[in-house]
């Protein structure tokens, strides 16, 4: 039996990148997984991992609407009688100097990094009250809690906010036997690597052969180890943690100066 048997999960942004690694994890440990995202490709998703045996839902949702998002997760009830873990994944960003951002382009990166975020909380949130039990786990970044990137000021703003709204849910909801919490990825090894080394003006491979050698751990992570992180933060092994940010970076941000050898 897993982990997570018959326990029924929602994960956002779940047709590629870090959300089909954390759908696949949680699914492997015996979830009821809703895979949620606004591209067509989410179907072709849970159907790959229904194919290793993992019992896979396929939702197409603009996060942004909550009318969308409310009626989808009165579905997913339906269906399953309940919603257990919500994984707040889905996220966008927008490299550009903040003196040409347009408020569209800052509106569209809050629409659905942060208000999509709440409006996937509010939907779910009284199902987990009436059942005094919920795991939420908020997929941040080290990018605004932690560090910053010139050029990404809106992303930045979006995961600075996301953190502080895990931190005061979590304590408005702490007894109610619902625990949230945020994680805060380095770079992760997905498909966004190539838009970002085209900000970067430079070849993808040669891209990521540059971050390797930046990071302490000599690699980028996988979207497998981030869904092991989640695993462990919607398990009732995490009963008692609530209110946290957890980094995981490969000890990328621990550096004063990177490349010094000890």
């Amino acid at each position: 039996m897993g982990r997570l048997e018959n326990k029924v999960a929602i994960v956002t942004g779940a047709a590629q990148g870090i959300g089909k690694g954390i759908a696949g994890v949680l699914g492997r440990e015996g979830a009821i997984v809703a895979l949620w995202d606004i591209s067509e490709r989410v179907q072709e998703t849970a159907e790959t991992l229904k194919g290793s045996g993992v019992r896979a839902f396929s939702y197409k949702v603009d996060i942004a609407d909550p009318a969308q998002v409310d009626q989808t997760a009165q579905e997913i009830s339906d269906a399953f009688g309940t919603v257990d873990i919500l994984v707040n994944n889905a996220g966008i960003g927008l490299f550009a100097p903040f003196v040409e951002m347009t408020t569209k382009d800052r509106d569209n990166v809050f629409n659905i990094n942060f208000n999509g975020m709440w409006n996937c909380t509010k939907a779910v949130i009284p199902r987990m009250l009436d059942q005094t039990y919920g795991k939420i786990v908020n997929i941040s970044s080290v990018t605004g809690p932690r560090v910053a990137i010139p050029g990404l000021t809106a992303y930045a703003a979006t995961k600075g906010a996301i953190s502080a709204f895990t931190r005061a849910l979590a304590l408005e909801v702490a007894g109610q036997g619902i625990t949230v919490n945020a994680i805060l990825p380095g770079f992760i090894d997905t498909p966004l690597t190539k838009p970002m080394a085209d900000d970067f003006q430079m070849d993808e491979t040669a891209f990521s052969s540059w971050l390797a050698a930046s990071i302490p751990i000599k690699r980028m992570g996988t979207i497998e180890e981030v869904g092991y992180l989640a695993l462990f933060l919607v398990s009732d092994e995490s009963s008692y943690v609530t209110g946290q940010e957890i980094v995981i970076d490969g000890g990328n941000i621990s550096q004063e100066i990177k490349g010094i050898k000890s």
